[in-house]
């Protein structure tokens, strides 16, 4: 992949942390066919993942699905030529497109690509609605505060990415960067009103709504990979260590999690427990354990993880196995039922998968982020 393809079809996710079979299985779902949109996309929200060499080929853990799915599902309806990264409502979803309204891009790497632009997609009409548009640039990894509020996306031209806030409401954004940082390297939400993610100068930082921006006191000087807020608690991971670690906001106090080599942490909705990748010599595995590390368990297991989100009732973990044979690379989509304890193959992909649960959690989008473009398709549930 050379580098302009590499930034069109990546560098909007770079946020992500750095770790993303197909078979038909009994039960699988059929493919219904659904609204397209024929503007051809550039940008992606899935983060760069290192590929690794050949593995063996990657199986769901603990054991196999059963005959008869655990994971009920009515339709996929699949999306072209869009990225789906969240969901306002049950049928209103945020998604980066081209957008043929403005004219190329003018210079740079990405001279004579459309811009990408930001939309609400609504899945009962098909009809898109405008949320920010830029001339010559690439929008994209927008997500919603959980009050729908605020939204968080990058954009990208040429260089590094920039991570912007927006008031919904007054459509006034702002970059997240101060005089006392140098620029986010990522950024998740840790709150309603706060962003939180690993400064360019090392440590973190914190940025609030109201455009509050400052560095994580106790966190300065060694560059982080891995950082998320959990209640009072920042987990982070650095370039010196990937044993996860803990920041305890009130107290200042340090600790090290008996959880080595991560590579990404993803909260339960209730922040009770928490969902981790972990690289293995062979691969990696992804961990449901309790935000101290204790009681962990295993739920998957392959050359190559990554897709991982939770349903709001905290029942389903999506998440994705990717493999690589004879130079070509797939992917499959799978839900995991914790309660059945049964894990549930839902559809093939041809490059790195990311999923967004509907607040519901009957729905789950995901987009299959490819050299030759975007692919998004919503999994409805018989829930």
């Amino acid at each position: 992949m050379n580098k302009q393809t590499w930034k069109l079809a990546l560098i909007p996710a770079l946020l992500m942390t750095l770790a993303a079979c197909s078979s038909n299985q009994a039960g699988a779902p059929a493919v219904t066919p659904g609204p397209e949109n024929t503007a051809g996309a550039v940008e992606a929200s899935a983060q760069p993942t290192v590929q690794p060499a050949p593995q063996p080929a990657a199986t769901p853990a603990p054991s196999t699905a059963p005959a008869a799915s655990a994971v009920p599902v009515r339709e996929i309806k699949p999306y072209k030529n869009i990225s789906i990264t969240d969901w306002r409502d049950d049928q209103t979803v945020v998604v980066s497109k081209a957008n043929d309204k403005l004219g190329p891009i003018q210079s740079g790497e990405l001279a004579g690509s459309l811009p990408q632009s930001l939309y609400f997609f609504h899945l009962d009409t098909g009809e898109y609605e405008l949320i920010v548009e830029k001339d010559n640039m690439m929008l994209g990894d927008a997500t919603l505060s959980a009050d729908n509020k605020f939204l968080l996306y990058s954009e990208f031209s040429l260089g590094d990415p920039a991570y912007i806030i927006m008031d919904l409401g007054g459509k006034k954004p702002f970059t997240i960067k101060s005089d006392a940082t140098s620029g986010a390297m990522g950024a998740q939400w840790a709150d309603n009103d706060t962003v939180i993610g690993p400064d360019y100068s090392g440590g973190a930082y914190t940025a609030t709504t109201s455009a509050k921006i400052a560095p994580v006191d106790g966190l300065s000087g060694d560059g982080l990979i891995v950082v998320r807020q959990i209640k009072d608690k920042i987990y982070y991971t650095s370039n010196s260590s990937d044993t996860l670690q803990t920041l305890d906001l009130k107290t200042k106090e340090k600790a090290a999690l008996k959880l080595e080599r991560v590579g990404g942490v993803y909260p339960s909705p209730d922040e009770e427990q928490m969902l981790v990748l972990q690289n293995k010599d062979d691969g990696q595995v992804l961990l449901l354990c309790d935000t101290d590390g204790a009681n962990q368990r295993t739920l998957a297991e392959g050359a190559e993880l990554g897709g991982v989100s939770w349903s709001s009732d905290q029942r389903l973990v999506a998440y994705s196995v990717i493999r690589e044979e004879n130079g070509t690379r797939s992917s499959t989509l799978y839900i995991y039922d914790l309660a059945a304890d049964k894990s549930t193959e839902i559809t093939a992909g041809k490059g790195n998968l990311t999923t967004a649960w509907s607040p519901s959690g009957r729905d789950l989008a995901y987009t299959d982020w490819t050299e030759q473009g975007n692919n998004s398709g919503v999994v409805h549930l018989k829930y």
